[in-house]
């Protein structure tokens, strides 16, 4: 990661959510497309050697992406967000959670509310996420999956990316 961008990630156990903060060096248009579009987000989304793959995606409000976390093995953890609300180039919210292949959710795995911002920074974009669960057993179970780590190793995958998506 360039040492220059915007980075935070913090757990609030009393409030149950996660907070992450991350500069990107690119244009919102380019940072929303990277967030938006299936195609740019099997490139970057797992953190290696994992890969995302994309069973359906429509992004719109009520409407879903299904994905797998894919590992060197070919072994695979299903997840979809359920899209609540969209203000384009500027915020999704959504709600996520672990599925099988057909994306019925299993009840056992964390569920969270994912609220994504966009903003400009001068030549650069920051996303704000704030993630928010239920209950802390599920927060903490998100932070024993290595989540905190695995979403850095994802971000630095699209620091790599954005050189080639801009116009």
């Amino acid at each position: 990661m360039n040492s220059n961008l915007a980075y935070d990630f913090t757990v609030n156990k009393e409030d149950k959510t996660i907070t992450v903060q991350r500069e990107f060096a690119a244009d919102v248009a380019t940072v929303w497309s990277a967030y938006t579009r299936s195609e740019i987000l099997d490139q970057w989304w797992a953190p290696k050697p994992w890969k995302a793959r994309t069973k359906r995606m429509d992004f719109r409000e009520g409407g879903q992406w299904l994905y797998a976390m894919v590992g060197p093995n070919g072994e695979e953890h299903w997840s979809i967000a359920n899209y609540k609300r969209i203000v384009p180039q500027q915020q999704f919210i959504g709600l996520d959670g672990f599925t099988d292949s057909e994306g019925q959710l299993n009840p056992d795995m964390p569920q969270s509310s994912w609220d994504v911002r966009f903003s400009a920074k001068g030549a650069h974009t920051l996303v704000q996420i704030l993630i928010t669960y239920e209950d802390l057993e599920q927060l903490e179970a998100t932070i024993k999956m290595g989540f905190k780590e695995g979403l850095a190793m994802g971000m630095e995958n699209l620091d790599a990316l954005l050189p080639s998506l801009k116009k």
